[in-house]
C-alpha cells in the first residue's frame, strides 16, 4: 500500500517535496492558501488542499481531508513561510539598539506560533491515528545562532526549535517520529534564480526534499530529530 503524505507550504520546497513523493510512489497531498500554488500542486499529480497552517482548525481540516482521500498519513511536513504580513524594520529585524517598537512582533513571534498550531494540531491528529508516523518542522540556520542585526529573526527560529523538540519529546512513547530540518542557507526558487546571489551557496530544493523523504523512511532504532543542510560553498559555523 503506497505511503500517504501532507505538506503544508507547497509553493517551492513544499512542491519540491511532493514532487519527491510522488516521483517514489507517495499518495501526497499538498496545502496552500493561493489559487496559483494549488494548481502547481494538481499538476505535480498531489492533491491540492486551501488551508491555512496558523489556524489550527485549517490544518485539522487538512488532516481529515488528506486522510480521507489518501488514506491514513505517514508524514506530515511544514514547510510553511510563516511571517505573513508586514515586517518592521531591515530583515531580521535590525540592530537591537535601533530596532522598532514593533519589531519583535512582526519577526520573532509569528513563527514560534505558527509552529505551534501546526505541531499541536497534528500531533492531536496523528496520535488519534493510532499508528507510527513522522512529523516534520522545516526551519532556517538562525535556530542555531543568532547573527548580528538578525536577533529578533532567531528569537523566532529558537522559538520553532524548541517547539519541535518539545513535540519529539513528547510523541516518541506513541510511535511518531518529530524531526527539526534546519535548512542553513537560503533555499534556491523552482523557477527563475535570486538575483545578486552566488546559486552555489542555495540549498536546492529537490535535496532538501530527500532529506524529508530520508527522515520519513527511517526506522524507529534510527530516528533523527535534528537534521542540519549546509550548501558546501555556503559559510558553515559549528
Amino acid at each position: 500500500m503506497p505511503r500517504s503524505a501532507l505538506i503544508f507550504g507547497a509553493r517551492n520546497l513544499g512542491k519540491a517535496t511532493i514532487e519527491t513523493l510522488v516521483d517514489a510512489g507517495w499518495n501526497v497531498a499538498g496545502v496552500a492558501r493561493s489559487d496559483q500554488t494549488l494548481e502547481g500542486v494538481t499538476a505535480a499529480g498531489a492533491l491540492a488542499i486551501r488551508a491555512d497552517v496558523t489556524d489550527s482548525a485549517s490544518v485539522t481540516s487538512a488532516l481529515e481531508e488528506a486522510t480521507a482521500a489518501n488514506g491514513p498519513l505517514d508524514l506530515v511536513v511544514n514547510a510553511a513561510s510563516t511571517y505573513g504580513g508586514t515586517r518592521s524594520g531591515p530583515f531580521g529585524g535590525g540592530p537591537l539598539a535601533q530596532a522598532a517598537p514593533d519589531a519583535f512582533d512582526s519577526w520573532a513571534v509569528a513563527p514560534p506560533r505558527a509552529a505551534f498550531t501546526f505541531l499541536s494540531a497534528t500531533a492531536r491528529f496523528l496520535v488519534a491515528q493510532a499508528r507510527p508516523a513522522t512529523i516534520v518542522q522545516v526551519t532556517g540556520g538562525s535556530s542555531r545562532r543568532a547573527m548580528p542585526g538578525r536577533g529578533l529573526w532567531a528569537a523566532g527560529a529558537f522559538g520553532v526549535r524548541a517547539i519541535t523538540q518539545a513535540a519529539a519529546v513528547e510523541l516518541r512513547e506513541q510511535g511518531i517520529h518529530v524531526a527539526l530540518l534546519i535548512v542553513d542557507a537560503g533555499i534556491q526558487p523552482l523557477v527563475g534564480k535570486r538575483e545578486g546571489v552566488d546559486p552555489a551557496t542555495l540549498a536546492d530544493p529537490h535535496e532538501i526534499a530527500h532529506a524529508v523523504r530520508f527522515l520519513a523512511e527511517q526506522g524507529s532504532q534510527a530516528a533523527t530529530h535534528e537534521l542540519q543542510l549546509t550548501p558546501l560553498a555556503e559559510r558553515w559555523v559549528p
